[in-house]
């Protein structure tokens, strides 16, 4: 059978460009929540936004480098959880602090600054873990990812919807009231609806070599959401900021690692696997996260 590393997935530029549209519709989705109170509460108490980004952006690379280090999976797997691990935290993770009783508004403004900070710290974490890493290297000097078009990538796709809606909020929000419950809802729900299309176009390969990355994707996930809450926990932030960044940091933009991996990476099995999978299993486990948190109301 052919190894993990060699196999390349189906993934036309058509189907490339309909991810990109539908992540900029759900990152839409998310901004039509955003106002300018927002973030001005952040400049008077700044601490659980950096204490989050913190640990999204140090805390999980560190964590995930040391997983490939000791579990040494083949190189594409290990790029791939590398890759998942530099990405700004996932739109779901706004409904799953939700349903947690977390902080909410935090978990929307720590997307929002993530996702802009994404446009240089996901490039230059990608380039320095894979670099880091011995076996991961010469994939990554095979591809000669620009860190320029990555953050391109993401500016148009993540960054500008995200202004857009803040600004649509801020001019018409009668506009967006009524449009924020529907839009949400089914910018999810098609986004759902691509993946398992996707996947259902390389099933073969997929249920192939799942077996070789879920292990690997559901202790990566655990040490994500459990470095969060310890970051959170170590930094003194009330239980309410806590669920927040715990989520945050465990719920990852899986579709940006998609369209990163097919639009870099050439659709390199390993990756892509890792980076469905993750998306897959964050949402199972953000959920069952949440039901338990929910059971116990936090301090704020």
């Amino acid at each position: 059978m052919t190894g993990i590393d060699e196999v390349v997935l189906n993934f036309s530029p058509g189907s490339l460009r309909l991810l990109n549209a539908i992540l900029a519709i759900v990152m839409f989705s998310v901004a039509i929540d955003l106002t300018g109170h927002d973030f001005r509460l952040l400049t008077r108490a700044p601490k659980p936004v950096l204490v989050g980004l913190f640990s999204q952006f140090i805390v999980l690379p560190v964590l995930t480098f040391l997983l490939v280090e000791v579990a040494n999976p083949p190189p594409s797997i290990a790029l791939g959880l590398i890759l998942v691990a530099a990405c700004p935290g996932g739109n779901i993770s706004n409904f799953i602090t939700h349903r947690a009783g977390g902080n909410a508004a935090l978990s929307v403004s720590m997307t929002a600054i993530a996702t802009v900070a994404a446009i240089l710290v996901t490039p230059l974490n990608i380039a320095f873990w894979g670099h880091l890493y011995a076996p991961t290297r010469a994939i990554l000097r095979q591809t000669s990812i620009d860190p320029a078009s990555v953050a391109i990538t993401v500016g148009f796709m993540l960054v500008l919807p995200l202004i857009l809606g803040v600004v649509l909020n801020a001019s018409r929000p009668d506009i967006t009231a009524r449009i924020r419950g529907p839009l949400q809802w089914l910018s999810m729900g098609i986004f759902v609806a691509f993946i398992v299309i996707a996947l259902a176009a390389n099933w073969g390969f997929f249920l192939s070599f799942v077996g070789a990355v879920a292990a690997l994707v559901i202790v990566h996930n655990s040490l994500a959401l459990g470095g969060g809450y310890l970051t959170a926990t170590l930094a003194g932030l009330s239980p309410y900021d806590r669920r927040a960044v715990t989520i945050e940091t465990g719920i990852q933009n899986s579709g940006l690692g998609l369209v990163l991996i097919f639009g870099f990476f050439s659709g390199l099995g390993g990756m892509a696997v890792v980076a469905a999978f993750w998306g897959i299993w964050h949402a199972v486990s953000g959920i069952a996260l949440a039901w338990m948190m929910a059971r116990t109301e936090a301090a704020r």
